[in-house]
């Protein structure tokens, strides 16, 4: 068999075998049409999420407060949601409130989320299966308010669903030194200036946040960054850095 036979076989087998792989691990490369009949405000909104040990026991874990940054010189970013709501109409959109807060100057806004695309795959572990969907988001702040404007791009979440066909944020890797989900890539808007900025946020890690965390096992502010916004956070967590002082008593909810 001469050289440019092998090699056509080769081509094809890896062909064959990359589709077999591809066709086992991706249960509905198109659960669009399915992902309707959930609720994405789960995954969202959820206040605490479902993780699993050595022991393979569920355990329930508090969720954190969304990370995020704004600008080139990774400002913090602040960004939490008080109500998400299905449309009635559409029920691949959903109605949006919340605030952001941006150098101690805090702005309510109003929104939406539309997925645009789902995929389900089959988990390692044979209690789940597992999901991603891909949403665009348009936020539009208060224009009676100082320094606001409006908020576009794509927002990624990863889900999970069990047995019982429950719905549910996927913490299956939470343990992971990598993990995040929820993760939002877009920019912030002016109204006044119209000058774009880019604005990025996620659960546990920020996408495409250059050097700003330079963490191993968890999201850790850059030193040279913590004077923009991230001393508070710093303290909260407890993260030692000589340029943060200890503080008595816990900040109350900045978004109520």
């Amino acid at each position: 068999m001469n050289t440019t036979k092998v090699q056509v076989i080769f081509t094809v087998f890896i062909g064959l075998f990359t589709i077999q792989s591809y066709a086992q691990d991706t249960i509905e490369n198109n659960f669009y049409n399915r992902i309707k009949s959930y609720n994405l405000s789960k995954v969202l909104m959820a206040d605490s999420v479902e993780t699993e040990y050595d022991d393979q026991q569920p355990t329930k874990v508090k969720r954190p407060e969304i990370l995020g940054f704004i600008g080139s010189d990774f400002q913090r970013f602040q960004i939490h949601f008080t109500s998400i709501v299905k449309n009635p109409k559409n029920p691949y959109n959903y109605f949006v409130d919340g605030k952001t807060l941006v150098k101690g100057k805090r702005c309510s806004f109003k929104g939406t989320i539309t997925i645009q695309k789902a995929e389900l795959y089959q988990s390692d572990d044979p209690n789940y299966q597992q999901g991603t969907s891909t949403c665009e988001v348009i936020l539009y702040e208060n224009k009676n308010e100082l320094y606001s404007g409006f908020i576009k791009g794509t927002l990624k979440s990863n889900f999970a669903i069990d047995k019982k066909q429950q719905f549910k944020y996927d913490a299956l890797m939470l343990v992971s030194d990598s993990f995040s989900n929820n993760e939002f890539v877009g920019t912030w808007t002016s109204y006044k200036t119209n000058i774009s900025k880019k604005c990025n946020w996620g659960d546990y890690r920020i996408p495409n946040c250059g050097d700003l965390d330079n963490g191993a096992g968890e999201f850790y502010v850059s030193t040279k960054y913590i004077k923009n916004g991230w001393v508070g956070y710093m303290i909260e967590h407890k993260m030692d850095n000589a340029a943060i002082s200890q503080t008595k008593g816990k900040a109350k909810n900045w978004w109520e």
